[in-house]
């Protein structure tokens, strides 16, 4: 009896301890960290008289009633940033984020975020959205949108770098700064983006236009390729149907091409026969006529040479002949002559040696008159020459005025020649009276103008062909010659 009651007092006991136990230990979650307060503690890092002890990821012991124990988040947290900002021009914008932080994971970090949002954790997120608003407007200020559009990790480092150290106040580290939209109430961004959106339109429309006819060459190369196709086929079976037509056309003329070749081997050979028949003749012809033709040619042939070199013969014998017979006169007459010649020198020796002392004085009488003539004769010539000279040179400066003085030196002789030609007449008729006889008069008296026109023309035609005239004597034998020729 007094062993039962022993034991139940004993389970009774270990369940009291075991009670006692589970309401003094706590044991931090991995997302959490204790902060144990109400005794005095030292924990690493932190000062001494904290007034509190944190515990994370362990268990501990904490006395009821002395100690309080409280839990710290540190889980991730959130906040959006919504902003209106104004830039370095001057221009508003609202710049749109996010901004993901959490409590740090040293005690220092935990010791600061215990101090300052144990009991207001859930404000914790408005107060660092409020820091970073402040740090972004003061950033932004700075910057140009150009440099915001182009270069956000320089913002978000900029606003990272700038917020560091609060956040490490407050005890909270960021994990991640995402800047995710930037607004233009004024539409600078848009309108600074037409023109590249307007080049990148034009691209776009280019790049379009070119695909287009790429694409149409590509479909007019297709059906180019199809039509070309389309060709072929259709050769192909049209070179297949004229196959067809033509076997077709070797069938149905197979028989009448034989028939043709038939006839064609029987004319072929009927011709060999007629061109042995027409050898078989020519070779009649030739044993028949032609052959003793030749043979009767060539006797006659033969005689008229035989003939002909028989004349030639008698031909050279006569003229060796004759060819003697002159040389034997030659010689006969030379020897006469010869004989001749000796008597001939011998008296004319004889008569020379009388005959010099004569001839020497006639000679010298002969050279005396004829030095005397020749003197004369050269005077005479000499005159003569000036005389044409002077006429000559008359006739180039006035050939009218001398060939008148030439007409009128002669001009008796002319009439008296003009008027002969009346000498013969017994009776004249004159049918128109007085008028007519002197009209017949007239052109008597007028022959000697005629005259005077050839020899101008005869002047005319000297001078065209290059000569001059030197003598004036042409001019009386025109002047005798011109009523001759004028009867």
């Amino acid at each position: 009896m007094v062993v039962g009651v022993v034991a139940g007092v004993a389970v009774v006991a270990v369940l009291v301890v075991i009670g006692l136990f589970k309401m003094m230990w706590r044991v931090a979650e991995p997302n959490e960290a204790l902060i144990i307060s109400g005794s005095k503690h030292r924990t690493e890092g932190l000062e001494e008289g904290m007034g509190f002890r944190i515990v994370t990821g362990r268990g501990t012991l904490v006395l009821p009633g002395v100690q309080a124990v409280r839990k710290l988040s540190l889980d991730l947290n959130e906040t959006e940033l919504s902003v209106d900002c104004v830039t370095h021009q001057g221009i508003p914008l609202k710049v749109r984020g996010v901004v993901i932080f959490k409590v740090g994971d040293d005690f220092v970090s935990i010791a600061n975020a215990g101090r300052r949002f144990l009991d207001q954790q859930k404000l914790m997120s408005e107060r660092v959205h409020n820091v970073f608003a402040g740090h972004l407007r003061s950033i932004v200020g700075g910057l140009t949108v150009e440099d915001m559009i182009r270069d956000r990790e320089k913002l978000t480092g900029q606003t990272r770098a700038a917020c560091g150290t609060e956040m490490e106040k407050l005890g909270l580290i960021v994990d991640s700064l995402q800047i995710h939209e930037i607004e233009d109430p004024t539409g600078y961004i848009k309108n600074l983006a037409m023109p590249h959106a307007a080049a990148v339109q034009r691209d776009a429309r280019i790049a379009q236009a070119e695909a287009n006819r790429r694409a149409t060459e590509a479909e007019q190369q297709a059906a180019a390729r199809m039509s070309e196709a389309t060709r072929d086929s259709e050769i192909l079976q049209a070179g297949y149907q004229a196959e067809r037509d033509k076997a077709a056309a070797e069938a149905r003329q197979a028989g009448p091409l034989a028939d043709a070749a038939s006839r064609q081997e029987v004319v072929v050979q009927e011709t060999r026969v007629a061109e042995l028949e027409a050898h078989r003749r020519e070779q009649q012809l030739q044993a028949d006529v032609r052959k003793p033709a030749d043979a009767q040619a060539y006797e006659k042939r033969t005689m008229a040479e035989a003939e002909r070199d028989a004349r030639i013969s008698a031909a050279q014998a006569k003229a060796k002949e004759t060819e003697l017979a002159a040389a034997a006169e030659a010689t006969r007459v030379k020897t006469a002559a010869g004989a001749e010649a000796e008597a001939t020198r011998a008296r004319g020796a004889a008569a020379a040696t009388a005959t010099k002392a004569t001839g020497e004085a006639e000679a010298a009488a002969a050279q005396a008159k004829g030095l005397a003539l020749a003197e004369s004769t050269r005077a005479k010539g000499i005159a003569e020459a000036d005389a044409i000279k002077a006429r000559a040179a008359a006739l180039a400066e006035n050939q009218e005025a001398v060939v008148a003085q030439q007409l009128a030196e002669n001009w008796p002789e002319i009439v008296k020649a003009g008027a002969s030609a009346f000498g013969s007449v017994d009776n004249m008729v004159v049918l128109n009276g007085a008028d007519g006889m002197a009209d017949m008069l007239a052109k008597t008296l007028t022959m000697g103008g005629t005259g005077l026109g050839l020899a101008r023309q005869l002047l005319a035609s000297m001078n065209q062909n290059g000569q001059t005239p030197q003598d004036t004597s042409s001019l009386n034998g025109l002047a005798e010659k011109v009523p001759m020729d004028e009867k």
